[in-house]
């Protein structure tokens, strides 16, 4: 074999399967080969990782808000590509809203690929949204590359991505059927919420009882019919109410095409936990209590629940109103990017689970969601994107360290396990003091 550009040795190489020892040969920014630790491979660059770091493959988190171009005070790409390397991310995908204008059509689209192509320390993907009269758009957003299209069943916090009913909700699913598009949802049903008692004031508890699980379940059981009737492929975001992991497995043993996700704060917090007043932890749908927290672990254990995503969703420190600590008016989003991945080995390898868990929940399984299939994986073929992790390791967060533009969290002061040393992508250490050099990806691509 002729010399390779990098061979990266490590005692521990983590993939879904398992782990063991190995070295992967680099060329070109794609892995050419995979052999034993100590093989004889002639490279420009021969690392060795430190007996107490693991190589995983570069995280993929398809479900980031970066908010940019329009509220960039909230985040942007420049700082959420930067969190995302120190995280171990190589690949995010950009949520089509907050933005604005948010990406539900193909001039907005253009936009937001334009702002981004200077800013990205890591690959970056778009979804595409579905919103009431835009169903004329979806095919040309297809086209275009989108990964899929986000819709929400109420309102979504921004007055400019305005919800689907039901029809319009058909509508937009039977056309994205026609070209086997993707739609992802965040099911919360509108009716359910507006009969609930209203959050006012600083109670969590009251904030809980303003999302019921019957909203989430609902909205699910609503999906999943329509998935059924129209053969649209759907995905559940950011799952919090284990009540509808059994009608995502019935639905799926069914024959209907359906995914589900859940993200690291719902399987680390419990609302028993959370402070009255503490709006960083204000999310929707919310963290609910201890024992649906462990329900959701069961649901990753059983294969139920695909994938685990950050749903990363900043906003300014003032609109988390800490000063009157109201859920009823804060912001609803969590800020969790560069934590993603220590937030969840954390509580995995409390519960036996394994780093090849985590690698298929946070790498593999999001690649595969969203067709990325040179991506998630350490095999021959793939980009050579790593993570270079001290899984034995321990920090406290600390706020104003972490590379989000705003300095909270609900992380803030927790100690977690689990080190990120280093960040590659495609066979290059990503170093963000200096220039950029993320790609901006199109859906099918290799």
């Amino acid at each position: 074999m002729n010399a390779l550009d990098l061979v990266i040795r490590a005692r521990r190489v983590v993939r879904p399967a398992g782990e063991q020892p190995g070295a992967i040969g680099v060329r070109d920014g794609r892995i050419v080969a995979i052999a034993p630790y100590d093989a004889e491979l002639r490279a420009t660059a021969d690392v060795r990782l430190a007996d107490d770091e693991a190589l995983l493959p570069g995280l993929v988190d398809s479900h980031v808000h970066v908010n940019d171009p329009g509220r960039t005070d909230w985040e942007g790409f420049t700082s959420a590509t930067k969190a995302a390397a120190r995280g171990g991310v190589t690949t995010i995908i950009d949520m089509p809203l907050n933005s604005i204008p948010p990406t539900c059509d193909v001039p907005a689209l253009t936009l937001k690929r334009k702002t981004a192509e200077t800013q990205a320390y890591v690959d970056v993907g778009f979804w595409g949204g579905a919103i009431p009269g835009n169903v004329p758009d979806l095919r040309p957003l297809h086209d275009a590359g989108v990964f899929g299209y986000k819709c929400f069943l109420l309102h979504s916090g921004v007055d400019e991505f305005p919800p689907l009913d039901h029809a319009q909700l058909q509508a937009a699913m039977r056309e994205i059927s026609s070209f086997d598009g993707l739609l992802i949802v965040h099911a919360e049903d509108a009716h359910r919420i507006d009969e609930a008692t209203q959050p006012d004031g600083a109670s969590y508890e009251a904030f809980l009882n303003s999302r019921p699980r019957t909203a989430e379940n609902d909205a699910v059981a609503e999906v999943i019919d329509l998935a059924r009737a129209t053969g649209c492929r759907v995905h559940i975001l950011h799952v919090s109410s284990a009540e509808v992991l059994p009608l995502v497995a019935k639905a799926r043993a069914d024959g209907v095409r359906i995914t589900a996700e859940t993200c690291p704060h719902y399987l680390g917090f419990t609302a028993e936990d959370i402070p009255d007043g503490a709006t960083q932890y204000k999310c929707c749908p919310p963290i609910r209590e201890a024992a649906n927290r462990e329900l959701l672990w069961d649901g990753l254990r059983d294969g139920t629940i695909d994938l685990v995503v950050s749903d990363h969703s900043p906003s300014t420190i003032d609109l988390k109103h800490l000063d009157t600590g109201d859920f009823g008016t804060a912001w609803g989003g969590i800020a969790s990017l560069q934590l993603g991945l220590p937030a969840v080995w954390t509580e995995a390898r409390r519960r036996g689970f394994t780093l090849s868990d985590v690698v298929r929940w946070m790498s593999a399984a999001p690649a595969k969601q969203t067709g990325l299939t040179a991506k998630g994986g350490l095999d021959i073929g793939y980009d050579a994107d790593f993570c270079v992790l001290a899984p034995d390791e321990t920090f406290a967060v600390d706020a104003t360290q972490l590379q989000h533009k705003n300095a909270i969290t609900p992380y803030d002061g927790r100690t977690l396990t689990g080190v990120v040393r280093s960040t590659w992508l495609r066979g290059r250490p990503v170093d963000i003091a200096v220039d950029p050099r993320g790609r901006l990806l199109t859906r099918g691509e290799r």
